[in-house]
């Protein structure tokens, strides 16, 4: 699997404050999308996300999103070490996505930019 970054999950209050510093922090320009009824905001290695708390406090359990070249080869080196894939693959809107718990207990969310 060849990891190409990674993005780190901040959830905020106010997506339009949170943009604004992380804006000024990064000198990145905000991307914006929804996934159900959380707002995301991607700005330079942050996610911002803000919505329902009973939605967020799912997304607050992943340790952060990891940029991969392939999905389905990261699925298939994450099965090899014994991962727990949790969902996906999926569709998203920026390509597909998997959400895996590696044996250590920790939960990543793993994306490409393959259309689904």
């Amino acid at each position: 699997m060849n990891i190409l970054g990674t993005s780190l999950r901040v959830c905020v209050n106010d997506l339009e404050e949170g943009i604004a510093v992380y804006e000024r922090l990064t000198g990145a320009e905000a991307v914006r999308f929804r996934r159900g009824g959380v707002s995301v905001a991607a700005v330079g290695c942050f996610f911002l996300m803000c919505g329902p708390e009973a939605e967020l406090s799912v997304l607050r359990k992943i340790t952060a999103t990891l940029a991969v070249t392939d999905v389905d080869e990261a699925l298939a080196d994450l099965r090899a070490v014994g991962a727990d894939i949790i969902a996906g693959p999926l569709p998203t809107p920026i390509g597909r996505n998997l959400i895996a718990r590696h044996p250590d207990g920790s939960v990543f969310e793993y994306v490409d930019r393959t259309p689904g």
